[in-house]
């Protein structure tokens, strides 16, 4: 690509020296047979260099469309990895739209600087290197002084673009703030609607536009002052280098056929400078636009795997807490000297009061989160020396709130395992009781259901979160609210389901309604990061000041065994 770009901006100013002889013979005076075939030679080695010009330029082309399509799609996948790296907690601080949007400019942002590199500055900088030797072997007087001119020009470019660059960059953060304010009051439409907050949403979307608008007002007004100064400089230059011509012509040392050359050599400078200080503009416009996703691929992820993480193996799943401590922020302490141990098989629930470290407890098996102090065992096996994709290959989730993919159902349901058939993906679906709504369905099984599952009530969604993890199988499962969303009916037919889903498996259970888990082998209460009760519900229910009992009655009132 680079080859054909040089030799389209050599080729480009080599037919100016033919069009100087051209013209020096056409201006002599003579029309003899000898003249005109030389017109007629000279005229088809233009021709020639034409036809070599446009070669190159098809060379460029056709390889530069192959190169930046390849490098864009390669540096789209690898911001899609990279930031799939981050871990949980990233996710939770930045919004989905912003992060969209900085992969989104990235990839363009390279398209752009790609396309200034091959069309603009590599053509140039041939095109004045070749211009400037020329020109100085013609006359020295002329050369320099384009050269002292260009010189002065690019300098006041960069200086100027060095200054702009920090409103540049303003400006990116600036379409990245109404972006994230657009999709946020869209993902809540529902809270705008009901909670009367149009006027409240329309004032701070106008006033994060009006600060964009400012500063796009502000940096194109920039750029108009300079292309003004541009303009001033070129005139200087094209009235100057003409004035010293005449004055070479009146002493001879100047033909015809050398102001030809020098008209065309300035109007190549004048295109490609005038463009030059717009390029320049426009790189560091898509280096500011860059930058936002550059800053995420250079964060550091917050979890990563040990350079000597091996596969987890579980053959009994057991889980041991030893001496746990986890902070939010260095500061909010939320887990405090928590032990534990999970026989193999055993099915435990967490209870508690909301914020009392329930959640974070599964989070960290998960690690979802990284633990302050101590450490999570499984098998023996200590999470943080084992791989993530190994974790969470042996873990089946089924969270409070299911988030699904706007795809299919079978898509969905599959997630769990994808190398399952379809008949095992409807056998999961009939045991989460997911069958009965789906078969009513005009698509059935290739129904889409809507970004975030949004085309299905919230009962249906957490059915297919059951379905999924059931197909999935693991040996160790995690039970978040799971049943939170269902009404009694649907409960009582997906109990049965999780009944048999939870069968020599490891199970812990996230609840609040306390109903659900009566049949737990052990119920372990947990207030202010700490056990301070475990046994069956017959036992905890005995306990005259128990926080467990508390609890039930809040919940129960005057249900009875």
């Amino acid at each position: 690509m680079a080859v054909g770009l040089v030799g389209a901006a050599v080729s480009n100013v080599v037919v100016p020296l033919y069009f100087k002889k051209f013209f020096d013979i056409l201006v002599s005076g003579e029309q003899t047979d000898i003249v005109v075939k030389a017109l007629i030679g000279i005229l088809m080695m233009i021709l020639l260099v034409e036809f070599i010009q446009w070669a190159f330029w098809r060379l460029a082309t056709f390889l530069a469309t192959h190169f930046q399509s390849k490098i864009m799609a390669d540096l789209a996948v690898t911001c899609f990895k990279y930031l799939h790296k981050h871990s949980f907690s990233y996710f939770n601080d930045n919004f989905v739209g912003s992060l969209v949007k900085r992969v989104n400019r990235f990839v363009r942002s390279f398209e752009g600087l790609a396309d200034k590199f091959t069309w603009n500055l590599i053509p140039l900088f041939v095109n004045l290197s070749v211009i400037i030797s020329v020109l100085l072997w013609k006359n020295l007087t002329i050369g320099l002084t384009i050269v002292v001119w260009l010189v002065v020009f690019m300098f006041v470019n960069w200086f100027f673009i060095r200054y702009k660059l920090k409103y540049d960059i303003q400006r990116a953060e600036a379409e990245t703030k109404v972006t994230r304010v657009l999709a946020d009051t869209i993902t809540n439409h529902t809270n705008v609607k009901l909670f009367n907050g149009f006027n409240r949403e329309t004032k701070l979307f106008t006033k994060v536009n009006d600060n964009l608008r400012y500063l796009q007002k502000f940096t194109w007004n920039l750029s108009n002052y300079f292309e003004a100064l541009q303009g001033f400089l070129m005139i200087g230059l094209e009235v100057g280098i003409f004035y010293l011509a005449i004055k070479l012509w009146e002493v001879g040392k100047f033909t015809v056929g050398d102001f030809v050359l020098l008209q065309s050599y300035v109007l190549i400078v004048f295109m490609k400078i005038w463009d030059f200080g717009r390029v320049l503009r426009n790189i560091y416009r898509d280096l500011a636009d860059a930058e936002e996703m550059t800053e995420i691929l250079e964060t550091s992820h917050g979890i990563v795997d040990s350079k000597s993480a091996k596969d987890l193996e579980v053959k009994k799943g057991k889980i041991e807490f030893v001496d746990m401590d986890f902070y939010y922020n260095k500061t909010r302490k939320i887990i405090k000297k928590f032990n534990l141990i999970i026989k193999p098989g055993q099915k435990i629930a967490l209870v508690g009061p909301s914020g009392a470290g329930k959640s974070t407890v599964v989070k960290l098996l998960l690690r979802q989160h990284e633990t302050t102090k101590g450490k999570i065992l499984v098998d023996g096996q200590r999470i943080k020396n084992v791989t993530q994709d190994s974790l969470w290959q042996n873990i089946s989730l089924v969270p409070q709130d299911p988030i699904l993919f706007h795809r299919t159902l079978m898509e969905n349901i599959r997630y769990g395992k994808p190398e399952a058939s379809d008949e095992e993906v409807k056998e999961a679906a009939k045991l989460a009781h997911c069958h009965e709504f789906i078969k009513d369905f005009t698509e059935g099984y290739e129904t889409y259901v809507g970004e975030r599952g949004v085309k299905l009530s919230g009962g249906e969604r957490q059915r297919v979160a059951i379905a999924r993890a059931i197909l999935r199988n693991a040996p160790i499962l995690v039970l978040d609210e799971a049943t939170s969303s269902l009404d009694s009916e649907s409960e009582s037919f997906i109990q049965d389901a999780l009944d048999n889903l939870m069968r020599s498996k490891t199970v812990i259970v996230v609840a609040h309604r306390l109903s659900t888990i009566m049949k737990m082998d052990r119920i372990l209460v947990i207030d202010r990061g700490k056990i301070v009760e475990d046994g069956t519900h017959k036992s905890l229910i005995k306990k005259p000041s128990g926080l467990y009992k508390k609890l039930w009655q809040i919940q129960a009132g005057g249900f009875m065994e």
